[in-house]
């Protein structure tokens, strides 16, 4: 991954009272090394030294919500609630959709996840894809896909 002054970054970290946090931010420099960055974060006046192993560029595949109970999947109606959650943190991390179509209930794309929207950014079809690891069976991940199959 390639870095550099004013990319936009995500950073995925530990808060004060130990639950996992996303923020976002700009790059300020390089530091010393390349091992770390430079980041403003939003919202902060000063630069923090953070190692490159936590930041991630920030884009329309990489941003991703972690929500804990199963029951967001199994549930329609809060299903078609996670299009909306989804929109909020790519607008928290400074994206441009275009165009955002929700999908109702969604459609099911495999045994393990559900299309919920299609949209449009930077000229590219995306879908918004709610799923499941076999090994984080109560952690819903959404996160916007290319699409790879036409879903019913």
């Amino acid at each position: 991954m390639s870095l550099g002054p004013g990319d936009r970054i995500r950073v995925e970290c530990d808060g004060d009272d130990g639950l996992p946090l996303v923020r976002y931010g700009f790059i300020g420099e390089m530091a010393e090394g390349g091992a770390a960055v430079v980041v403003m974060l939003d919202g902060e006046l000063v630069g923090n030294e953070i190692d490159v192993s936590q930041v991630q560029l920030v884009a329309i595949t990489t941003v991703e919500l972690c929500l804990v109970g199963s029951d967001l999947m199994s549930e329609p109606t809060l299903r078609r609630g996670l299009v909306a959650l989804w929109h909020a943190e790519a607008d928290t991390a400074g994206l441009d959709v275009d165009a955002l179509h929700p999908l109702g209930d969604g459609q099911r794309d495999s045994s393990a996840s559900w299309v919920l929207a299609e949209l449009m950014a930077g000229g590219t079809q995306y879908v918004v894809r709610a799923f499941q690891l076999p090994h984080e069976p109560e952690v819903v991940r959404i996160r916007a896909d290319l699409p790879t199959r036409i879903y019913e």
